[in-house]
């Protein structure tokens, strides 16, 4: 249920372009609602290499960007102690660093998460790619009316659409879904996690 998600958008645009300043997006939102998220959900915030898994208490959130070199991904350090406002901000200089070539290595490794938005190219879902060595990674489609059903009437609610690949060697279908079903809530429910 992506109504909060936008109704936040909105108001956050409102007052970014009062200010002059950049605005928050939806990717980052979902950045945001990610890193408070996956903290409760230590088996997706790891790696894998040979027959070794490290989980990660910090969440070094890699993102996907789409530059004339191919798809890279450059790696917000410890997205979890990020105010939204800072994440936002770094999410944007970081792109603009790796459009313009001037993004350093280590900015580009120790992703412990990835998230890869499509929604903005109007895919309604994908199926992600892992970002091997990490064990987990979201897909994010666009934001489309779904049919639902409220007090037996038929309403048309925005949602975003989101997927999870996740490596088998190491996370279970249930432990994904489950953070997946709290991811949803903390995407309905965007403005709670910024009181936290």
């Amino acid at each position: 249920d992506a109504r909060a998600l936008l109704a936040l958008r909105k108001r956050l645009k409102a007052s970014d372009a009062a200010l002059g300043r950049q605005g928050v997006t939806i990717n980052d939102l979902v950045l945001f609602a990610v890193a408070r998220t996956l903290p409760q959900h230590p088996l997706l915030n790891a790696t894998m290499s040979e027959n070794s898994v490290t989980q990660y208490r910090d969440i070094h959130l890699g993102f996907a960007v789409d530059t004339p070199r191919g798809l890279l991904v450059p790696v917000i350090r410890q997205a979890n102690l990020l105010s939204l406002r800072v994440l936002a901000q770094e999410s944007k200089r970081l792109a603009a660093a790796i459009q313009g070539g001037t993004i350093t290595p280590d900015e580009m490794t120790g992703g412990t998460f990835t998230v890869t938005n499509l929604g903005n190219l109007g895919i309604e879902q994908f199926t992600p790619i892992l970002n091997v060595p990490q064990v987990a990674i979201l897909g994010v489609g666009s934001v489309n009316l779904k049919a639902i059903e409220v007090d037996g009437e038929v309403e048309f609610v925005p949602h975003v659409s989101l997927s999870l690949t996740i490596n088998h060697q190491v996370v279970d279908g249930a432990p994904a879904a489950r953070f997946l079903q709290a991811l949803t809530l903390s995407i309905k429910d965007i403005d709670l996690l910024l009181a936290i």
